[in-house]
């Protein structure tokens, strides 16, 4: 995960010092203490935060178990790790949705923290697991907000409800009696941010939750934005005690203290963090996944839960075969490649590997790379994808001019293709038997 990248080094350098070291003296977790103060700090982690956390790794690193033990070092990085935990939230927190339907979540936080499209992100995986949701445009005052609502309810698949410019408030309560008369599940209010916190937009939010008595109140906090968010996370907090927090952004180039802190600010957990653009790329937050995430230890449940809900069962059985049999075929590539698509930043899924990320020397895959494979096979024939070697000259020139591509760049898909081939072939693969079967 880019954000904490930085961060993950550190750490990692630290780390590795006092792991070559059969018994550590308190001078040497002293030193090393202080080294993950400061990468705390360079992270952005609020200033209290790292003082108590730094604090509460100190007292249990200077413990006799640890002090005694034959591998001092991987105690002092178990107990960074649980402390980690529990600076996070411990254990997952989900959402509460019990009650007589429909379930009310009220979004709320500033402009530019990309609340909007989280609307669309958490219909979308509630729609997953079989809710009936609905979307109501509350932010009237931003242009054209309700129109991108309408964008991202589009893309989840979920009606949205909109009242124009009206009272938001009546908006919210006309919604949420629409979701009532059509037996829905769950009803997610996109209230109006504003570029900084004022009283006006304060007093209409109370107004909203007075009139709505929502089941969960989520407020958006931008990972990119630092230590100002986590201040303005704790006053959306104290004026309307929401219930959660959704971290976005966290794909992004920054150094992650915002997940760090928040928890501790406010008291509130993380609910959910938003890991890429695509309408799938929210996901549940797990202190314990995060934090093992953190030092480089992967993050491999999360992984195996992605590709479960990208790939069904049979399509995984089938693909299975075809490895096994030598029979893989360029359409079973393009079948990978939307599985891929499905499952999120194909950057973020190699973080979850452990030590798979320098086991490449850090390099990152060009999603444009892969978009352009997949339009290259695309432009291929049934016939041509089954069999590669039929494509000639004449054929690459139309493949080419239908995928935007060049013949070169078609080339090299197939000497790709054909290298993989040839080693299924070498581990265990038998020669593909049978005709052309479309």
């Amino acid at each position: 995960m880019a954000m904490f990248d930085g961060l993950s080094q550190r750490l990692n350098h630290i780390f590795s010092k006092i792991t070559q070291r059969g018994k550590l003296t308190e001078l040497e977790i002293n030193q090393a203490m202080r080294e993950i103060r400061v990468a705390l700090l360079e992270a952005d982690v609020n200033y209290a935060v790292a003082k108590k956390f730094i604090a509460d790794v100190t007292e249990k690193a200077k413990g006799e178990e640890v002090m005694q033990s034959l591998t001092p070092g991987q105690q002092v990085i178990k107990i960074v790790r649980d402390e980690l935990v529990n600076l996070m939230g411990s254990t997952q927190s989900k959402l509460e949705l019990n009650g007589t339907p429909p379930a009310v979540i009220m979004m709320c936080g500033l402009q530019g923290a990309g609340k909007t499209t989280l609307c669309g992100k958490l219909a979308s995986l509630l729609k997953s697991q079989g809710k009936k949701v609905l979307l109501v445009a509350c932010d009237i005052y931003r242009n054209a907000a309700i129109d991108q609502l309408k964008i991202v309810g589009k893309n989840a698949n979920v009606e949205v409800f909109e009242r124009g410019t009206q009272d938001p408030v009546r908006t919210a309560m006309q919604g949420i009696e629409h979701a009532k008369q059509q037996n829905l599940d769950v009803v997610i209010v996109d209230t109006a941010g504003r570029l900084h916190i004022d009283e006006g937009m304060m007093e209409e939010l109370k107004r909203m939750k007075s009139a709505i008595t929502p089941n969960e109140i989520l407020f958006t906090i931008d990972a990119m934005t630092g230590q100002d968010s986590v201040n303005v996370a704790k006053e959306f907090n104290d004026q309307l005690d929401v219930t959660g927090i959704v971290v976005t952004k966290l794909d992004g180039d920054t150094r992650g203290g915002v997940a760090l802190s928040v928890k501790a600010v406010t008291g509130k957990p993380i609910k959910f963090c938003g890991i890429g653009e695509k309408q799938g790329d929210l996901e549940p937050f797990h202190p314990d996944r995060m934090a093992s995430r953190i030092l480089g230890m992967g993050d491999v449940l999360t992984l195996i839960e992605k590709a479960q809900n990208a790939v069904d069962e049979q399509e995984m059985q089938r693909l299975q075969k075809s490895f096994r049999e030598n029979s893989f075929t360029l359409q079973d590539y393009l079948q990978q490649i939307e599985s891929l698509n499905k499952m999120g930043d194909i950057n973020a899924l190699m973080d979850m590997i452990p030590g798979l990320r320098g086991k490449m020397g850090g390099v990152t895959i060009d999603e444009r790379e892969i978009a352009k494979n997949k339009a290259i096979i695309q432009s291929m024939t049934p016939a041509e994808r089954f069999d590669p070697d039929i494509i000639k000259a004449g054929q690459k020139k139309r493949i080419a001019n239908g995928s935007g591509t060049t013949i070169q760049e078609v080339n090299t898909l197939l000497k790709q293709f054909s290298q993989s081939k040839e080693l299924m072939r070498q581990y265990g693969g038998k020669k593909r038997k049978g005709k052309f079967p479309f």
